[in-house]
């Protein structure tokens, strides 16, 4: 492959999240079906959707907002090729009316959000999509798809960031991320300080870094020849010293950085742990280093590194610098050991009303704790995180509260200022865990965030149920009407 082509391939990787090939076919099959039930049957209402989470993931309080760039771009370039079109022609039956609608479709209606890099809690809504029926339920497997992972990823990096206190983190996930440009990007918008991924570096401009592998040590018959080789290369370098016995590589690298630092002044920035008994080890390296005078030499580890043992190594006081972070964040691991669960967001999109006579009204699913809040709503924040309130849209805002939801996308258009520079993310990311009050912040048992529902959406809410859900017997209720209006 040429240079070229290569330039080509990873450009096209990095935007691959933002630009399918397909984007008409980034949804689930259901999705056209129930479209066409809808086209066959005359039903195109304007209707209201909801974008959030039931739970915070990781057994936390907050979720740290994140995807929402991609989800933009994927409403934006929603559309189906003539290829599309021909391949749902062959796998359904659909009539020719329907696969010309589907030919022209593109998004005609708006969007509120909250703001990339928001503090969320669970049950409020991130995206509010109101539009014609048919286009409003296509796009909800790539709006779950684009704010799922990354909301998970920017979460777990802010938790890791967290329990850090103040170290740089790097992260080291490109070799299993299932994203691994969603990854990079969102870890940067919870804190980690830099990527070893270099077309990613690249793509957001971000810092690259690394060290060395093991496999460079062993390539050469001596560790000592393998770090001379490192400390003559470079102004400023690193050693990987765990590839046969740390404790034995620490008095070889003083002793090559002495030497190096003498005839060509380079300098042994750092050295890395990967694995073992990262405390012991760590602690013996520091003082090794001390009595050589190279106090400014840091110490770096990796190896299987989340929230919880990082956490312990600091709260412990093991005098390490930094941390490498690879497979937990890029996967957006739980962990078994302490019976948290991880892997997905489990955000969800649902329909909560449907403009009928020139009136909201308002639609629910009742599941238990499933059951879902009806109407078109706002969020509105108390103070700096003394709590939330959900209300609904036609209520009077409530004086001196911070509204959430803001207008990203109008007439299926983006609005000026929607997709702000990720640096802009990254600070008001920032801001936020900054000031969110450390027992919302808890890895284990945190505080539970307060957020409250307004009086009248609990009553719609309780009317709902009563007409649409099921008696405390268990047996149905009687006759299903449409829920009271939100309107007026």
């Amino acid at each position: 492959m040429s240079v070229g082509k290569i330039a080509v391939s990873l450009g096209r990787a990095a935007q691959i999240h933002y630009q399918p090939l397909h984007p008409g076919l980034m949804t689930d099959m259901y999705h056209p079906d129930s479209a066409y039930v809808a086209w066959v049957n005359g039903r195109n209402d304007v209707v209201t959707f909801d974008l959030y989470a039931r739970l915070a993931p990781f057994g936390g309080s907050y979720l740290l907002l994140a995807g929402l760039e991609a989800a933009l771009h994927f409403i934006r370039d929603f559309q189906f090729t003539d290829e599309d079109v021909r391949f749902l022609a062959q796998i359904r039956d659909y009539d020719r009316g329907y696969l010309e609608e589907l030919r022209a479709f593109r998004f005609s209606g708006e969007v509120l959000a909250m703001p990339e890099g928001s503090i969320a809690f669970p049950n409020e809504p991130l995206l509010r999509v109101t539009g014609p029926f048919r286009e409003a339920l296509m796009l909800e497997s790539g709006l779950l798809n684009a704010v799922n992972l990354a909301t998970l990823i920017a979460t777990k990096a802010a938790r890791i960031s967290q329990a850090a206190r103040g170290r740089r983190v790097a992260e080291f996930a490109l070799r299993r991320a299932q994203e691994p440009f969603v990854v990079t990007r969102s870890a940067y918008i919870g804190g980690l300080s830099s990527t070893s991924f270099v077309a990613a570096a690249f793509e957001y401009r971000l810092q690259a870094t690394g060290t060395i592998p093991h496999a460079l040590v062993q390539l050469f018959e001596e560790e000592r020849e393998a770090f001379a080789a490192v400390a003559q290369s470079f102004n400023r370098y690193t050693l990987l010293l765990d590839t046969y016995d740390p404790r034995r590589a620490v008095e070889t690298a003083i002793d090559v950085a002495r030497e190096y630092h003498d005839k060509l002044g380079h300098t042994l920035a750092a050295v890395r742990l990967d694995g073992g008994d990262l405390d012991g080890d760590a602690r013996f390296v520091r003082r090794v280093l001390d009595e050589a005078g190279l106090s400014a030499t840091r110490i770096l580890v990796s190896g299987d590194l989340d929230e919880f043992s990082i956490a312990e190594l600091v709260e412990g006081g093991s005098p390490i610098d930094g941390f490498g972070v690879g497979t937990r964040i890029g996967v957006g691991a739980g962990s078994l050991e302490r019976g948290v669960e991880g892997g997905a967001l489990g955000g969800v999109y649902k329909l909560v009303s449907v403009e009928q006579g020139g009136a909201d009204v308002s639609r629910i699913k009742t599941a238990g704790d499933k059951t879902t809040w009806p109407g078109k709503k706002e969020v509105y924040r108390i103070g700096s995180f003394e709590g939330d309130e959900v209300a609904l849209e036609t209520e009077p805002k409530p004086p001196g509260l911070q509204r959430l939801l803001r207008p990203v996308v109008r007439e299926g258009e983006l609005l000026p200022g929607s997709l702000p520079p990720l640096s802009e993310i990254w600070e008001y990311a920032q801001q936020g865990l900054r000031e969110l009050p450390e027992e919302y912040q808890a890895l284990t048992s945190p505080r539970s965030y307060p957020v409250r529902f307004s009086d009248s959406l609990r009553a719609l809410r309780a009317a709902a149920i009563e007409q649409y859900g099921v008696e405390p017997n268990g047996r149905r209720n009687g006759r299903v009407r449409a829920a009271p209006g939100t309107a007026g």
